[in-house]
This record gives C-alpha cells, sequence and structure tokens, in this order.
C-alpha cells in the first residue's frame, strides 16, 4: 500500500487525524427549558401521593404534565398505556413485579447488557438464566433461549442491545409454547421498529431510559409501556407505594404490590414531552451518520459494521429499523494481523475514542459467582432454588465472551451534535491505522 503524506501515526510522534474534541450528547434547548420553567411556575414539583383518591384529578397517577408525557409517549409507540418512572431500572423492576414473578421462578436474561437487566429479577427473589447472544446483533439468541428453558422458567428479559431490534418473532414464538412472559429492554432503542412494529409494544412490557446518555433524555428517567390494563395497574401500584394504596383501591391481586417510590416529578417531564417531539428528528441523523461510517469502513475486511436488523445487512423490505444508541463494530484480528488492544491504542491516539469490548458478561460479577444478592444467600438459597443451578461459570455464554474479550468495539459519536464531517474522521483514522499495518509500521503479538 503506498505510503502518504502525514501517515506516521499517532501513536509514534505523528499529527492526529482529529484534535478537535468531541461533544457531549446535548439534546436540550429553549423548548425544554421553557417547559421546564413553565412546570416550575406552575408550584408543583410533583402532584403524586401515596394514597388511592379517585375523586381528586391528580395525586395517585401524578400531576398534569406527568400525566400528558404518559399519553403523548403511549401515542408515538401505538401503545394502549405508558407509565413513567424515575429510571429504566425502577422500570424493570416494576415490570417484573406487575407480571408477578419472583420466589422461585426462572427469567432469562442476557449476559451482555446493563445490569439492572439481571438484578431486576433478584429483587423480587427470581433467578437470573443467562442465554447466549446472537453474534451479529448483541441480543438474545432464539437457540440459546430454547436451551435455557427448564420448569421454573417464567420469563424472558429481551434487550434490543445497541438499538438493533431483537428476533421477535422467534422469541414470541417461544413465550407462547412455553407460557413465558416477555419484558423488551428498550434503554438503548428508542424509536426502533420491528417488522414496522414499535419495539417495547411486541412484549407484555416495554422499558425505555431517558438517561442523559440516552437518544432523548431527561436526565434521569424511564418509561414502561403495555397493552394490559391490568398489568398497567400493577405498575402505578408498585411506583407509587402500592401497600398503602390496594386497601382503599379495593385492588386484591396483593402479590408484589409492596410499592416503592419510583415517580417521575413534573418538571422532568415537561422535559420529556418537549424531547419526544425530537426523537424522529435525533434518529434520522444517527441514522445518515451511520450510514455514511458503515459505507466508509466497507472495505475494511477486518471490521464488521452493525447490521441493519437481526435480519442482517440485507434486510430489504422487512420493516425493521434500528436506531442506533452507539456505534458497534466487530474486529477480527486474523484478518490484519495486529490486536484489538493494539488497534484501539493507535485510533485513540489520532483523536478517536473507541472502547474495547462492551460489558464483560453479567454472570461473571461477584453477585453471581458467589451466588450472594441478600443475606443467606437468598434467592439463591430458597428451598424452591435449591435444586436450580444456572450456569455462572466462564464459558457458560461463550459467543457473550468472544464479543467481549476478542471482537467488540463501541463508538458513541454517531449522535448529534456531530456532523457528517466530524463522523467520519473516524474512517479516516482507521484508513491510517491500517496503511501502517499494511506497511509494516504498526505491529503487535496477536493471541
Amino acid at each position: 500500500m503506498k505510503t502518504q503524506a502525514g501517515d506516521l501515526l499517532a501513536v509514534h510522534g505523528g499529527t492526529p487525524v482529529r484534535t478537535n474534541p468531541w461533544q457531549d450528547n446535548f439534546t436540550i434547548g429553549n423548548e425544554e427549558k421553557q417547559a421546564a420553567l413553565a412546570a416550575l411556575d406552575s408550584g408543583y414539583l410533583s402532584l403524586f401521593e401515596g394514597s388511592h383518591t379517585p375523586d381528586l384529578p391528580f395525586s395517585f397517577w401524578g400531576g398534569p404534565w406527568v400525566q400528558q408525557f404518559e399519553r403523548d409517549w403511549a401515542s408515538a409507540y401505538g401503545a394502549r398505556y405508558a407509565v413513567s418512572v424515575n429510571s429504566a431500572t425502577s422500570g424493570l423492576m416494576a415490570a417484573i413485579g406487575a407480571l408477578n414473578l419472583g420466589y422461585g421462578d426462572e427469567i432469562i436474561v442476557s449476559p451482555y447488557t446493563m445490569s439492572a437487566c439481571a438484578s431486576s429479577a433478584l429483587v423480587y427473589g427470581a433467578i437470573p438464566v443467562f442465554a447466549d447472544v446472537d453474534r451479529a446483533t448483541g441480543s438474545l439468541d432464539p437457540a440459546s433461549i430454547r436451551a435455557a428453558i427448564t420448569p421454573r422458567t417464567r420469563a424472558v428479559l429481551v434487550v434490543h442491545q445497541f438499538g438493533i431490534p431483537a428476533d421477535m418473532d422467534s422469541i414470541m414464538e417461544i413465550a407462547r409454547t412455553h407460557d413465558l412472559k416477555v419484558i423488551e429492554d428498550c434503554a438503548q432503542a428508542h424509536g426502533a421498529k420491528y417488522r414496522g412494529t414499535p419495539v417495547g409494544t411486541i412484549g407484555d412490557v416495554g422499558v425505555f431510559s431517558l438517561n442523559v446518555n440516552k437518544t432523548i433524555q431527561t436526565g434521569e428517567g424511564g418509561v414502561c409501556v403495555t397493552n394490559d390494563e391490568d398489568v398497567r395497574y400493577r405498575l402505578a401500584l408498585i411506583r407509587n407505594h402500592g401497600e398503602a394504596v390496594v386497601e382503599a383501591a379495593g385492588y386484591r391481586q396483593i402479590e408484589n404490590i409492596i410499592g416503592f417510590n419510583y415517580r417521575m416529578t413534573e418538571v422532568t417531564a415537561a422535559i420529556g414531552i418537549e424531547q419526544l417531539k425530537k426523537l424522529p428528528g435525533l434518529n434520522q441523523t444517527r441514522l445518515a451518520h451511520v450510514a455514511a461510517l458503515s459505507d466508509a469502513l466497507a472495505r475494511h475486511s477486518f471490521l464488521q459494521a452493525p447490521p441493519a436488523c437481526c435480519h442482517g445487512m440485507q434486510a430489504g423490505n422487512c420493516g425493521c429499523l434500528s436506531t442506533y444508541y452507539v456505534y458497534p463494530l466487530r474486529f477480527h484480528s486474523e484478518r490484519i494481523g495486529i490486536s484489538r488492544a493494539t488497534f484501539v491504542d493507535a485510533l485513540r491516539a489520532e483523536g478517536i475514542p473507541m472502547a474495547a469490548g462492551y460489558v464483560r458478561p453479567l454472570y461473571l460479577q461477584p453477585i453471581y459467582q458467589s451466588r450472594k444478592a441478600f443475606k443467606h444467600g437468598y434467592p439463591f438459597t430458597a428451598p424452591e432454588n435449591a435444586e436450580s443451578r444456572p450456569n455462572y461459570e466462564r464459558g457458560a455464554c461463550p459467543v457473550a465472551e468472544v464479543l467481549h474479550y476478542e471482537q467488540m468495539l463501541i463508538n458513541e459519536h454517531v449522535r448529534p451534535p456531530h456532523t457528517l464531517e466530524d463522523v467520519l474522521d473516524i474512517a479516516k483514522a482507521v484508513d491510517k491505522v491500517e496503511r501502517a499495518v499494511r506497511a509494516g509500521r504498526l505491529a503487535s503479538a496477536v493471541s
């Protein structure tokens, strides 16, 4: 490969491809400021009360901004109901409780995602059973789900990893066959669709995050969606001190309705109303950046761009839409002759932040290795779970381990406010590093 001017790698003292700083995830504008001020000027920062007062317009269901935000969210996603919460972690816990899952139950979860997806089961005394992920998408592999089912399995918690829809046709078929509940974690998948249907509305409950890092944000916050009226009410009970409400409400199905305080504030909801309006435009920018970057990287055989959906890059008219919370790449060291660590170090020196791996498979965390979530080892040592020994050993989910320890690369800068020119700096740096490798100016031992 011909050497070009400026090809001296920054890691060797050359000039970096990029010296401009990358921007943070700033999506808040004047609209959100005015909405927040309006909520503040009302004098009511929250209108929730942990009581059942059907004669009042607010109280148990929250104030006007909370209720408007929930209506807007349900409408945007084509769901019957939306229930706001103070975080997606709270939403996952509320979903476990609302679906009456818990003591003695097994819930199949992904090992390659945020820790709350598994710990939300532990809070109710259920046992997380880790199934492996699809190599291309990072979402649960249906074949691995089938292999993980036991007589104690009651639910599957699906993550639409990186904003790429999971294989929901196969997962819902498994759920119907085995009478399983399905929770969709859509924290990274705002606006994503599976065969034309918004993710989050396919299973029993969908959970979205409004954390500061997400496509739309309220600082902290989350939303659950469901089409089941009773599940919606149970979500609301768990959100708002259910044990203080059910007697006055005359509600009899009280299992798991020891309530928490997962309530969203009026100011947060006001910001959320305006952020939701911006979602289509923000996603449009992400999609344009991802398409351009994938096209620019296509000639590099050692990198594998993210698929369009679970049906692959050539999905065509399947109706799926990925919204790419981050840009995940798979790195093949054997095709370039340097290690992933060497490649990442070289890119970082060129001004391109790139993470090696994503999260260590969750079952390798101390809580699962020791099987001690609460005192006396509960729930792992509960009599109902005495014969249940899910595999938490190294090698339990080999694909997740290969992705994390060998192949996965993550870049988060395909989001606004970055421009197309900013994003293409990533491709320029990759080009520069590969030229150096081919010319023998960068080498490392490949394990």
